[in-house]
Order: structure tokens, then sequence, then C-alpha cells
């Protein structure tokens, strides 16, 4: 089929200088999710009717499986689709969504698939308890015979409650000649897609309707309210499904998935948790509230403590995060590594069973199994032009404020002094340490402040 997604509109209440459908909702802009949807339904034509903001539209997409068409002025639905007939193809039929409403599934639109014969036009509609605002379907005779919209419906029309979702299905011949005859005498004096509607009863073609899964599918987003709204519904959905997988959500309102979660069985969330990106946590992983982690996969049996921040890293099985650790991308950790609190770490391998539990920054490193990296240890890895690296082999000990200024090399089972500042390579086995000697000065007294 063809797909044809209208996206032009500025969006005024958004109080935004980004166009309205490129505004996020769980870490994917409006249009974004849209999209992926009709990406669900393998289309062979797909085109994006743009407008306001400009190119940024088309910059955000840039995929070979769509062609842009600018709606320039916008002069309403009708007119929109209008700009898009020279990219379809007239042998399939043409689906019409909508930038702005993110949350349709893809269940929902085959369903109106389902219900579209062929040669027929089929409609998207819902029963809404408080229709105000939206076009009502008219119907004779249980028939759908137009669709009124607000500002241009009776009082009787007003009273209806299934409304018209904008999302429809017709044959591109059809669509093509009842576009050409729309009139824009309307009290918004725009071109109404709706108005096909009325020209398909009129050529006797059949007009079908489905209904979707639930009202929430087919909200649209007009401003930040609206937007905020169906964000907690997204999430609120995909919680949802996280606790029927059997993971443990301390609160699943308070829960944000930016991306894609997959979880593994007995794995627990905490309050406050945002995942971004592709996340994989594995069997028994318990995350601590208040955690930031994106782009990583977490092993089995690891523990992530309280407002830790991991970013494009590998967690090892059994190993135990923070709180307040954070690990940068390029990160990996072994089978049970521990990295403790106040410890950053960027670009580094940790092997099976380290540790660094303090206050820590380990950057550009590679560290073997079984190392101490004791509190206030920096690998000195920047040197204002180039960054080099600090190599740690199987069993050393770091002691405690200890500067690895790189490139340097530090053995298996070597001990670093605390204190030490390390420039040249330490050999295995042995103790290394610089430091200067210790003084006590007889008779020094301790100055005081002077009396005004």
């Amino acid at each position: 089929m063809n797909v044809v997604i209208l996206a032009a509109g500025m969006g005024k209440r958004m109080q935004s200088a980004l166009p309205k459908v490129l505004h996020p909702l769980a870490g994917k802009s409006l249009l974004g999710h849209v999209v992926d949807t009709a990406r669900t339904l393998s289309p062979t034509r797909l085109c994006i009717i743009y407008g306001h903001g400009g190119d940024a539209v088309p910059a955000a997409f840039a995929a070979t499986d769509i062609v842009f068409a600018k709606q320039e002025p916008q002069l309403g639905t009708g007119h929109a689709v209008m700009q898009a007939l020279p990219f379809l193809d007239d042998d399939t039929p043409t689906l019409v969504l909508y930038g702005d409403v993110p949350l349709t599934t893809s269940a929902s639109l085959k369903k109106l698939l389902a219900c579209a014969a062929p040669g027929s036009l089929a409609i998207l509609t819902v029963d809404m308890p408080d229709p105000t605002g939206y076009g009502r379907m008219v119907r004779e005779d249980g028939k759908i015979v137009r669709i009124a919209e607000q500002k241009d419906a009776t009082e009787a029309e007003r009273a209806l409650t299934e409304i018209n979702t904008g999302i429809l299905i017709a044959p591109t011949p059809h669509l093509k000649r009842w576009l050409a005859s729309l009139s824009n005498n309307n009290a918004q004096g725009e071109y109404y897609l709706t108005d096909i509607v009325a020209c398909a009863v009129a050529d006797g073609v059949p007009v079908h309707s489905a209904q979707p899964g639930a009202i929430w599918e087919t909200l649209g987003v007009n401003s930040k309210v609206q937007l905020a709204e169906l964000e907690r519904i997204f999430q609120r959905n995909l919680a949802n499904q996280l606790l029927e997988q059997g993971v443990t959500l301390a609160d699943p309102a308070r829960l944000d998935v930016r991306g894609t979660l997959v979880c593994g069985r007995d794995v627990t969330i905490d309050v406050g948790c945002i995942f971004e990106g592709d996340v994989v946590l594995a069997d028994n992983v318990s995350v601590g509230a208040h955690c930031v982690i994106r782009q990583a996969r977490i092993g089995n049996g690891a523990q992530i403590k309280p407002f830790c921040h991991i970013d494009d890293a590998v967690v090892g099985a059994a190993a135990v995060i923070g709180p307040y650790a954070r690990l940068r991308p390029g990160t990996t950790l072994g089978e049970g590594a521990h990295v403790g609190n106040f410890v950053e770490i960027k670009n580094s391998q940790i092997g099976n069973g380290s540790k660094a539990n303090h206050l820590a920054y380990i950057g550009d490193a590679t560290i073997g199994a079984r190392v101490n990296i004791g509190a206030g240890t920096i690998t000195c890895n920047y040197d204002g032009v180039n960054k080099s690296r600090t190599i740690i082999e199987d069993d050393a000990f770091i002691g405690s404020d200890t500067q690895l200024v790189a490139p340097v090399r530090v053995g298996a089972g070597a001990t670093l002094g605390a204190g030490t500042t390390l420039t040249k390579d330490a050999p295995a086995g042995k103790l290394t340490l610089s430091r200067s000697k210790q003084v006590t000065l007889d008779g020094w007294q301790r100055p005081t402040k002077l009396q005004k």
C-alpha cells in the first residue's frame, strides 16, 4: 500500500521553535513513532508531508524508503494529501496517518485494513465520552454518510459520540478524484480530507469503519500538556508489559523507558530509573533507585545500586556497581567486578573480580583479574594533546592516592605503595613506591592570626 503521513502543522500551542512532530515522546520523536508503526505494515510507498520547520523534518529522517512533499501554504488536511499524489501508486490503496498521533498500534491499523474491502473507503473511528472538538460520524440506517466537523455541525450532530480519528484507507484512483473535487467553503476556509466521505457516498462507494483497541491510540498532541499525558500513557503501558513478563517494579508510575528495555527473569527495578537506547538486563539483575542506564548490557545477578549512571557499557555477571558510580562509553566490567561510590570509569576493561571501591578515576586502562584499586587512584591518561593507556596486570594491588601517568604498565602481582606517582613501569611481584621522606621539625609553631 501507499502510506501518507501528515506532518506539516505548526503546533502553535507547543510554544516551541521545534516542529511539533519532532518533539520527543519516550526518547523518540512523535513522527518517529508513526513512521515505525507504518513500516510494520510493509508499505510500498511511504510519503511524509512537511511544512512548518523548513527542512528540519526531512533532515531528521535520512531514510531511503521515505519521500517528502512540502505543503506550503497549509490549507487543510485534504490539501496536505494532495501534495503526496505524484508519489502514489494507483494500483495500491493509500493509508493516511498523522505525525502527531504517535500511539496508534499496528494491530489497530491491521483491523482497519481488514475491514477495507477492495474498492471501499475505511475509516478508524472511536466512541469518545466527550467528543468536543472532533468530527462526528453521521450515519443513516447504520451506514456512514458523512463527517460533521465541530465548527460546522448542528446541535444534533454535536450530540453524537462516535468521532473521526482522521486515519483512513482509500482506493488511490478514487482518492485522487475525490481530492480534486474538494471545496473550502467551510468555517475554517480549508480543504477537509474528511469531505471525501460524502464524495464516496455520492459515488456509491461503500464506507466501512473499525475501532482501535483503546481511545489513547487515537489521541494527538497539540500542547505540552497533551504531550506529557501521552508520555505517561506510553510509560504505563510499557510498565504493564514488564510486569506481565515478571519484572518487579517498585512503582510502575515512576519508570521511564526511552528506547528498548529487555529483561530476563527475576529482575527488580526501583523507583525513578531511566533507560535509554537499547538496554538488556539479564536474569536476577537488581537496579537501585534513580539510576540512568543507556545503551548497556547488564549481566546475570549484577547489582546496580542507587544513583548510578551507566552509558554505553557492559557489566559482567555478579558485578556490584555503586552507589553513585559512573560508567562511561567503552567500559567493560568482568564477572564479579566491584565499582563503588564516586568511581568513574571510561574506555576501560576491568577483569574478573577486580575492585575499585572508592573515589577513583580510571580512564583508557586495561585492568586484569583480581586487581585492587585503592581510594583516590587516578589514571593520568591525558597530557593535554594525546591520550595514553594504562595496563595493570592480574593480582596487582594499587595503594590509595596513587597516580599512574600513562603510558605505564603495572606487572602481575605488583604492589604500588600509597601516595605513589608512577611514571615508569612497575615490575611484577614487587613493591614500588615514590614518596618523599617524612620529616618532623622540632620547635615549629603553627601560625596564629594577628589581633587587630
